[in-house]
């Protein structure tokens, strides 16, 4: 399993990368994006997004945004904010009285959302430079904890979810999109860094993930599946690993693997009052 330096760093490329390409549409189309990821597609709705650039920059599995009911005057977090475009609904939602706070740790990305926020006009949104695992604010900070398709590429899940719990305020509300497992899948597949950066191996069961909500301080944990991915889309996937396929393994082989085996799910949780 790549060590956490290795999968920030891919992590890292990947998403500068993606962020480049939205920067600069002339550059390599590298990466997937909003076209042609099964994953991400069609996860908002046009009119409702505050900046195009915004939209084609999410490489998200759901939208935190419309299941998190938010209510103005709160503060929001988004964990792994990208291009912005979950911190701009969520500054909309919350109104001129809350404010909407982005983290990210590609400067590249960062540097998208700051654009995106002034294409949308929005006041109320800031963007802090971090990783997930050691936000850099103080305790009791926010009211709820979004994300969308992020704590599952952390190489240190339990640490997340501890900084989640401690920058909520008491009675706060973690409410994020993640890809999780279904079952367990062979630890081969879990090495393939390709992997890892395109939200499948890098995923918690879907109990684990209950179970280290519980662990790290938070109540009412649950998991509801939003969406699972049939054969086709897992060929359309297949890019991920590149070449990357294990020794004894074929792409064939990876596809039935993972046939089944994960899907985008939305994770609620509450901090005690």
């Amino acid at each position: 399993m790549p060590q956490p330096s290795d999968t920030h760093d891919a992590v890292r490329t990947r998403y500068a990368q993606e962020a480049r390409r939205s920067l600069d549409p002339s550059a390599d189309p590298c990466c997937g994006g909003q076209a042609t990821d099964p994953i991400t597609i069609g996860l908002y709705e046009g009119t409702d997004t505050p900046s195009d650039s915004a939209l084609a920059a999410s490489l998200g599995c759901g939208n935190p945004t419309a299941l998190a009911e938010l209510s103005p005057g709160e503060d929001v977090l988004d964990l792994g904010s990208g291009g912005g475009l979950d911190v701009l609904l969520s500054a909309r939602r919350v109104g001129p009285d809350g404010t909407a706070y982005g983290l990210d740790m590609t400067d590249e990305m960062l540097e998208l959302a700051h654009r995106n926020r002034a294409e949308a006009g929005i006041d109320n949104a800031q963007f802090l430079r971090g990783t997930i695992e050691d936000v850099p604010m103080a305790d009791g900070s926010v009211d709820v904890i979004i994300s969308n398709c992020v704590i599952n590429l952390s190489p240190d899940k339990d640490a997340v979810l501890a900084e989640a719990h401690r920058v909520l305020r008491p009675g706060g509300r973690f409410a994020v999109s993640d890809i999780v497992l279904l079952r367990e899948i062979p630890d081969a597949l879990r090495g393939i860094v390709g992997l890892w950066t395109g939200c499948v191996s890098g995923a918690l069961l879907d109990a684990h993930y209950v179970d280290k909500l519980t662990t790290a301080g938070f109540t009412d944990p649950g998991v509801e599946v939003t969406r699972t991915f049939d054969r086709d889309e897992l060929h359309r996937m297949s890019d991920m690993v590149d070449d990357q396929v294990p020794e004894g393994w074929t792409l064939a082989g990876i596809i039935d693997e993972l046939d089944g085996a994960f899907a985008s799910a939305f994770i609620r949780a509450r901090k005690g009052a």
